[in-house]
């Protein structure tokens, strides 16, 4: 996946956009109806994440597409007090993280719904999906404290 800049005039969302590929329209596309599909191998039976048509874990072409649950662990966080780059315009501080899902893969995320606090949050903490549309097409998988 390769990012751009958005143009600022159109959008709220202050970060990079991504720009999808062939290998990830049909994630995109699925992120755009507000449900997070996976790339699962049929060769190696595991579930991964970046989408891709070879797994990254034995590299057959094996592949096939999953519905994820939405559903994980918080796997590490940062929390962001400094502007990440010179024209960013959005919240501080913000929240960073790796969610190990339930079907295994760790996912690059942020998390919202809570405050930015050390004591606020916690590595292990469960956590839920849901997305940001950010532009008509392009909707961000981010995750919050799981409720109950």
């Amino acid at each position: 996946m390769t990012t751009q800049a958005p143009p600022a005039q159109t959008q709220r969302y202050e970060g990079p956009v991504p720009l999808p590929q062939q290998e990830s329209d049909f994630y995109w596309e699925k992120c755009k109806q507000h449900e997070l599909w996976l790339r699962y191998c049929n060769h190696c039976n595991n579930a991964y994440f970046y989408p891709r048509d070879i797994c990254p874990l034995c590299f057959s072409r094996k592949t096939t597409w999953v519905k994820a649950s939405g559903k994980g662990d918080v796997y590490t966080y940062a929390i962001v007090h400094q502007i990440p780059r010179p024209n960013y315009k959005g919240p501080l501080p913000f929240v960073i993280a790796l969610v190990k899902l339930a079907e295994g893969p760790i996912f690059p995320t942020n998390i919202v719904g809570v405050e930015p606090d050390p004591k606020k949050l916690k590595v292990g903490m469960p956590v839920e999906v849901v997305f940001e549309d950010i532009t008509d097409t392009i909707s961000l998988p981010k995750f919050r404290p799981a409720s109950g």
